[in-house]
């Protein structure tokens, strides 16, 4: 299939890095899952560009990026507001925007959330490495080139040039769209470990807040706040971890494991939050407080079959 060039990197950001819904099927070996931290604004983003769901997307976090467009292109921005312009102007998010060649896209400071997605009709061009185009920086591969990107990149897409229509374009409906906020209330199902917590520690855990470190990045949130305490007498034996899992180590505060996660871990896990809720602690900042309500895995079985309708809806009238 022929890629054409669509955009040249003039500022790369703090870290823009290349993502998709991540190399799932692969962790029995070891493997991470990696992907977009916000898989929710990032499937809206590439049915709002007529795109399959997993089509790769760049991922661009806290700071903002500059790019060139290289040809006419159809793009959509959505997940956390970095102050999108085109040309100087500002740019609506959760909507398609068609941008000319020579334009300038710039990603400016922050107003809400944390991480921004940039879907271009046709995907983003990179190799496909154990079915993912996703980038995991701690090996190295995947993405472009196994890195955030730099200045001077230049990044292809598989669609050819747009042609540039004016008036209609999609919009997402407001009721789609995620409200971000520094007060985070995830919900939590008990993690396979929650009895061998204390009562005490049960009890802080659901009746605290924390505050997400400075110390976080996609594979983990470090949380500060009230420790919680084990009745363990021995280590436990290691197991999966799954995409939202709470685990205590030895000192007692929560880490909140994310995309680029170990594939298994021996610290006990006190939760797991819910799918439809990883969208919030993916746009969540050092500084930003959390605190957990737990519900039961039936509850979190129907909140993920409604949001799951509502794609399935708007994948339908994408075609």
């Amino acid at each position: 299939m022929k890629s054409t060039a669509v955009l040249e990197v003039i500022k790369p950001g703090m870290l823009t890095t290349i993502q998709d819904l991540g190399r799932s099927g692969y962790q029995q070996y070891g493997i991470v899952v990696s992907g977009a931290m916000d898989k929710y604004a990032m499937r809206m983003a590439n049915l709002l560009t007529g795109n399959e769901e997993n089509a790769a997307v760049l991922e661009i976090t806290l700071t903002g990026p500059v790019f060139t467009i290289l040809e006419d292109c159809k793009i959509a921005i959505t997940g956390g507001n970095l102050s999108p312009s085109a040309d100087g102007k500002s740019i609506p998010l959760w909507t398609e925007i068609d941008l000319p060649k020579g334009t300038v896209l710039k990603f400016g400071p922050i107003i809400d959330g944390c991480r921004a997605y940039l879907a271009i009709r046709g995907g983003f061009d990179s190799p496909l490495l154990m079915g993912s185009r996703s980038t995991y920086l701690r090996a190295e591969i995947g993405g472009y080139k196994g890195r955030k990107l730099q200045k001077g990149d230049v990044l292809y897409t598989y669609d050819s040039p747009t042609e540039m229509k004016k008036g209609y374009r999609k919009s997402l409906h407001s009721e789609l769209i995620p409200e971000y906020s520094n007060e985070i209330i995830l919900r939590v199902i008990k993690g396979p470990q929650w009895d061998a917590f204390t009562p005490d520690s049960q009890e802080k855990f659901l009746a605290s807040t924390y505050e997400i470190s400075a110390h976080s990045d996609r594979m983990g949130y470090r949380l500060q706040g009230e420790r919680l305490e084990t009745n363990l007498t021995q280590e436990q034996i290691t197991d999966p971890i799954p995409n939202g899992a709470i685990q205590i180590p030895s000192n007692g505060e929560p880490i909140l494991l994310l995309a680029d996660r170990q594939t298994t871990g021996g610290y006990p896990k006190i939760g797991v939050v819910v799918t439809v809720d990883l969208f919030k602690i993916a746009q969540g900042k050092p500084g930003d407080r959390i605190s957990f309500e737990a519900i039961e895995i039936e509850e979190s079985h129907l909140l993920l079959a409604e949001q799951e309708s509502a794609f399935n809806l708007l994948s339908v009238s994408n075609r």
